[in-house]
């Protein structure tokens, strides 16, 4: 883009076109509207601040209703209470921005989002979300505040013979392909001199059978798998399955458990932060950590 159009520019050997001094800032907001509907928000945000026209389209309602889910009323409902109450003053934009926080319900067990770039759901359940078997008994298990989690504490297990760790959540997803994943970490971070180290000291016995991750859904679908946890210090997203929402107009279910129920060996020294469910598409973006 130029400060005016290149077919204003006149050719050699042609009469000289008067110049009509038009430039971008003379688009009408309209058109400049209709062009950002086609641009993601990150670009849009940056057009806005190009001129005045780009700036005052960019906060048209229809601009904005194009990027939020298309059941987002719903989502508003679930997660604030009276959606009309809550939207009674904002503008699209202003709710598009308040959906890409992460917003907690379900007693602050439960984060939401958007995705900032495409607009799509996003969800984290913290261990204080989850059915975790001994979580109240503490020759077992431990809660350990972090600043490595988005809850700010993870549950910490020393030793078991029976792990079992349940989940479920109630959600309007809008229609798409979700994966689940749980984030865990064997051993404990902890920082000395601003160095960050692991202590290992509890982990033990999870080269000897695999952990089983379940999912289920209230329509039927299901997905199992199986992983031998590892590398001691880092977190890992753990795939337990996925799922696909159809009709956004109602809510899903989805179930999931994370087992590891052999009795012939104990275990220990695993941290336990959250379950995640993201779009399909980012999968490959969780499994790089």
């Amino acid at each position: 883009m130029g400060s005016s159009f290149s077919f204003l520019i006149s050719h050699e050997n042609s009469p000289a076109a008067p110049s009509l001094g038009l430039g971008l800032g003379d688009l009408p907001e309209s058109c400049a509207a209709s062009v950002l509907v086609y641009l993601d928000p990150p670009e849009i945000c940056k057009l806005a601040i190009l001129n005045r026209a780009f700036n005052g389209a960019s906060s048209a309602d229809f601009v904005w209703e194009s990027k939020l889910p298309k059941n987002y009323g719903t989502l508003i409902q679930r997660v604030f209470g009276d959606s009309d109450v809550v939207c009674k003053d904002l503008c699209k934009r202003d709710i598009y921005s308040m959906l890409c926080r992460p917003n907690s319900f379900d007693g602050g067990t439960k984060k939401v989002w958007l995705d900032k770039r495409s607009g799509k759901i996003c969800m984290s359940v913290s261990s204080n979300g989850l059915a975790i078997t001994g979580i109240d008994d503490r020759r077992y298990w431990s809660r350990i505040p972090t600043e490595e989690s988005r809850f700010r504490s993870v549950a910490y297990l020393q030793q078991i013979w029976w792990l079992e760790v349940d989940g479920e959540v109630e959600f309007p997803f809008p229609a798409g392909s979700y994966s689940l994943f749980f984030r865990l970490q064997l051993g404990h971070a902890y920082k000395r001199f601003g160095r960050r180290l692991c202590n290992s000291e509890h982990v033990h016995g999870w080269d000897k059978k695999p952990m089983q991750f379940k999912l289920s859904t209230s329509d039927g679908q299901q997905a199992t798998s199986q992983v031998y946890l590892k590398e001691p210090g880092k977190w890992i997203y753990y795939h337990a399955g996925d799922f696909v929402v159809v009709d956004s107009g109602k809510s899903t279910k989805v179930k999931f458990s994370m087992t590891q129920i052999d009795c012939t060996h104990t275990k220990g020294g695993l941290c336990v932060d959250s379950v995640l469910v993201y779009p399909s598409e980012f999968r490959k973006r969780l499994q790089r950590f």
